[in-house]
């Protein structure tokens, strides 16, 4: 989410700025600034697409050879003229452009204000402006480090000030930052595609990492000021396979950027106590305990992110929940009432038939939360509350990192009610709130696993029919995997629960049929082998999805792709991981169009 551009260098710095701004537009963006140093520091920014900041520029044109740029993705405020990057501190000597969550930028707004500061902005980068500003004493890399330990959260932050022309100072937590080394010059950006066409020598920023830059070049530094040795290395990507930040697909790009995608979500929600806070949900506790059903409706993706909100919250809830098809929700004229909540789930905000659902439950007066990817999105206008899942844009038709935000924003949820009805076990609640934190390092070990899921779909990628099975947790699983299956592989697929299978669909399994088999639930563990037990005996491939610790297994399937060990109830985000892997290498074994597959669209806006 986001773009970052910094030069420095002999140029001018506006068409340079605005030219990586552009080559960054395939992150997705809202609004667009620029601010470029030229004895004083001047700002230039507009809501919606480039074009609308180039109008601008030239009616008001910015002369100067620093500068640094942003096209914002909306956290903290409506996209607008106001909130769009850069902000700068009062006086306009200190200028900030920011990527991602400033978790506790409340508290800090708050003290600020206590101190006479006055906003011009809803967001939390405008604070950062407001704290370096304040703890700047004539060096400007410590005035940053100093701010960054004031400030929590994953972020990258780009600072000038005409205090000391000539630098710019940025840092990375979490977020992608990277310096393009050039004959005279340096540029800045956060990610490789900006200038790709103006430098193939970069040095890639890591996390916890500040760096200096200027026309000469860039000095790197951890946060605490210790200095890094970082080997510079040269890009031969074309400019396409940069845009994917060199993966061939941008599918397989975003499945890997699921552990920062769970580290947003997360990002100022979520205590180690399990204790959980929802800036954008409003409703009151006794509200929450007055509740007696949750509805949720959603279609296709989200609505499979749906099935595993439903059992979350019947099972830790105790509370009666349903997830409806939106499609069908608004035709079937369901009883409903003001102590119920709708969640209407849309990675876009805009999917026409949850639209319309969403308004029929407010209509007879259920409360609608949105949970959504898309800040000012006609979904997240028309909610009563809003959970935005922090993303970040997503260009591939089949979804993977969104559904992954929204099953981290369901936990969410039912921590939050749950606490509040006292029905989560305080015991629960913090093996919850552990696993969660723990789950961006739990992914980035099942990425490591890939070549299971290769192996995997080599199995299958000539199958006439594919089934997945699963029990509970582990069936909603089974319906996302069948889904990115098909979606992109165009193989006939089909998921049921594994209890279901010798209730007619047995009669399809034949000598190599593949079945896919998820295990993440032990309770009901012993149930699924025995639907396992069917296939083996009708000579069915059996490809499992199971516990590193899981040997049982061992004795039926035939490949096995593995995952670490987790909370049962936490199953379904480590499963779902290698199942999007498994379509994604079937469609490209099958030499699909991986990223636009045939007769799809990426926000359904017709019923």
């Amino acid at each position: 989410m986001c773009g970052i551009m910094g030069y420095v260098g002999p140029q001018e710095a506006t068409p340079i700025l605005v030219d990586g701004l552009r080559r960054l537009e395939y992150r997705g963006y809202d609004s667009a600034g620029i601010a470029v140093a030229n004895g004083s520091i001047d700002i230039r920014k507009a809501q919606g697409k480039i074009v609308n900041l180039e109008t601008l520029l030239e009616v008001e044109p910015l002369a100067g050879s620093v500068g640094i740029g942003h096209t914002r993705w909306a956290t903290h405020g409506v996209p607008s003229d106001k909130n769009a990057h850069p902000h700068s501190d009062p006086s306009g000597e200190f200028v900030v452009v920011h990527n991602g969550i400033i978790e506790n930028f409340q508290s800090l707004k708050e003290g600020l204000i206590d101190k006479g500061a006055e906003f011009t902005s809803e967001t939390d980068t405008e604070i950062l402006a407001h704290l370096i500003a304040r703890e700047y004493d004539g060096d400007i890399v410590e005035a940053v480090r100093r701010t960054v330990a004031l400030s929590e959260g994953a972020y990258a932050m780009v600072v000038m000030t005409k205090r000391e022309p000539g630098k710019i100072v940025a840092v990375r937590k979490i977020s992608p930052l990277v310096v393009g080394l050039g004959d005279g010059e340096t540029f800045l950006a956060s990610d490789i595609p900006a200038v790709l066409h103006r430098t193939r020598d970069f040095i890639i920023i890591e996390d916890d990492e500040m760096v200096i830059v200027t026309a000469d070049g860039a000095t790197v530094e951890t946060i605490d000021g210790s200095p890094v040795d970082r080997e510079v290395i040269h890009i031969d990507w074309d400019s396409q396979q940069a845009e994917k930040g060199g993966y061939e697909h941008f599918m397989l790009k975003e499945i890997n950027e699921q552990p920062a995608v769970i580290t947003e979500t997360l990002a100022g929600r979520l205590d180690e106590d399990g204790t959980v806070w929802l800036e954008d949900v409003s409703f009151d506790d006794d509200y929450v305990r007055d509740l007696d059903r949750v509805w949720i409706t959603a279609c296709g993706t989200a609505y499979h992110a749906g099935l595993i909100g439903q059992e979350i919250f019947r099972r830790v809830l105790r509370l009666p929940a349903n997830v409806e098809y939106a499609h069908e929700l608004r035709y079937a004229d369901p009883i409903m009432s003001s102590n119920q909540l709708t969640i209407a789930i849309s990675q876009s905000g805009e999917t026409a038939d949850t639209l319309a659902a969403a308004r029929q439950a407010g209509e007879q007066g259920s409360r609608m939360l949105a949970i959504t990817n898309v800040v000012g999105s006609t979904l997240a206008r028309y909610a009563d509350d809003i959970l935005y899942t922090r993303a970040g844009p997503e260009i591939s038709v089949a979804s993977t990192k969104a559904y992954m935000a929204m099953l981290i924003a369901q936990y969410l949820l039912a921590l939050r009610i749950g606490a509040v009805r006292g029905t989560v076990d305080p015991d629960l609640a913090a093996a919850l709130s552990h696993g969660l934190h723990q789950m961006p390092g739990v992914i980035e070990e099942v990425l490591s696993r890939e070549p299971q899921a290769i192996v995997a779909a080599e199995a299958i990628k000539d199958a006439q029919d594919v089934y997945f099975i699963g029990r509970g947790l582990d069936y909603a699983i089974a319906m996302e995997g069948s889904l990115k299956l098909k979606e992109i592989s165009y193989l006939h697929s089909e998921a049921m629960p594994a209890g279901e299978l010798k209730h007619g669909t047995l009669a399809l399994i034949t000598d190599g049929v593949p079945v896919v088999v998820i295990l993440t639930q032990r309770a009901v563990y012993d149930k699924t082998i025995s639907a396992v037990q069917e296939v083996k005996a009708r000579g069915g491939r059996i490809i499992a999805v199971a516990y590193d610790t899981d040997t049982e297994i061992d004795k039926y399937a035939d490949i096995v792709m593995r995952i670490p060990d987790v909370e049962d109830l936490l199953g379904p985000v480590a499963a779902v991981v290698p199942l999007q892997l498994l379509a994604y290498h079937v469609a490209r074994m099958r030499d699909h169009d991986i990223d636009q597959p045939r007769n799809l669209a990426k926000s359904v806006t017709v019923e």
